[in-house]
């Protein structure tokens, strides 16, 4: 009904010039007296006809109306198909600027798709050049056990974190990414993730509470190793003392808990967000609020979910669903 209402009122000018010659006519056969049979059968037809017409034009008007509304995307293969039948000049005009804006649309997403497959380009080459002196500063650290050495190789793995965000915050925002999903076996994955931070663990002195877990899982090794770990480092980040502890809740649940600061109720609903840092980020000068952000999209496009409790000086809880979802 609304769609009749708006159709009439955009042909409002047609309609009132028809009525307006209806009764110039109908004056006129009554001004020379005319018999009424010779005014109401030609009224009747003509009214008949133009009813006829108005519900051709208004279901050819509504259909045409209910393909653009289902319309996702607007491209000229599109717009050539919608338009194929013959339109009045202001429909060709509006069809022409259309087709120029699809084709300006066009070539912007083109040249920043070029623009962004070269940065991604430059910056995994940074990443495999920055890489090697890394690889040599642990070659020359060795298998020394000071405390030094045991401080050295903790900021080593931070500076690979941060290379390894940078590389995957560029690869969120590709076309594609380079995902396999195959069944995972926590456990070693998660035991791997752990022996990067034992060092971690041994400076701050926390405890590691780890329950085997022997369940398998279909997702990404690679990218789900990236969130275990970017939770491991945030627990050890914000935990002075006391522990961090690895366990699964049902339904295929990973939990990574720790004791430390916590965060504030505020801050919880924007945990998340890109950017984002929180009070305990305004205090670490260092937080980027990328990580937890970038966690969040890689559980999404994996099909995960990820949630955060926490008790500001109690501690914190990071649950990642494992099951499949969809998004």
């Amino acid at each position: 009904m609304r769609f009749v209402k708006q159709y009439l009122w955009d042909h409002k000018y047609i309609i009132l010039l028809e009525v307006l010659f209806a009764g110039i006519f109908a004056g006129i056969f009554y001004l020379y007296h005319l018999p009424l049979a010779a005014v109401l059968y030609p009224t009747t037809l003509c009214a008949i006809l133009g009813l006829l017409f108005a519900a051709v034009s208004v279901r050819k008007a509504y259909v045409r109306h209910r393909r653009m509304e289902e319309m996702q995307y607007v491209s000229e293969e599109s717009l050539s198909e919608l338009c194929a039948e013959n339109q009045s000049i202001k429909d060709k005009d509006y069809q022409r600027l259309i087709r120029g804006l699809c084709r300006e649309r066009q070539k912007m997403q083109d040249e920043t798709t070029a623009a962004r497959r070269e940065m991604l380009q430059y910056f995994t080459l940074w990443v495999h050049q920055i890489k090697t002196p890394i690889a040599s500063m642990r070659l020359q650290l060795g298998t020394e056990d000071s405390a030094l050495a045991r401080q050295l190789r903790s900021e080593l793995l931070r500076i690979e974190q941060y290379v390894e965000m940078v590389l995957t915050y560029l690869k969120m925002g590709a076309e594609s990414t380079d995902y396999v999903f195959r069944e995972v076996r926590l456990d070693k994955m998660i035991r791997e993730s752990i022996r990067k931070f034992r060092g971690d663990f041994i400076i701050k002195r926390l405890r590691l509470v780890y329950e085997p877990i022997e369940e398998t899982v279909l997702s990404d090794e690679k990218w789900l190793s990236f969130v275990i770990e970017q939770v491991l480092s945030n627990a050890l980040k914000y935990t002075k003392e006391g522990s961090v502890r690895i366990y699964m809740e049902e339904p295929a649940t990973l939990c990574i808990a720790d004791t430390g600061i916590g965060i504030a109720p505020e801050d919880i609903p924007r945990i998340f967000e890109e950017g984002f840092t929180g009070g305990n980020g305004r205090e670490d000068k260092r937080a980027s609020g990328i990580g937890l952000y970038l966690c969040r999209e890689i559980c999404r496009r994996l099909g995960h979910r990820i949630t955060i409790s926490s008790v500001v000086d109690e501690g914190t809880t990071v649950r990642i669903d494992l099951g499949r979802t969809e998004d």
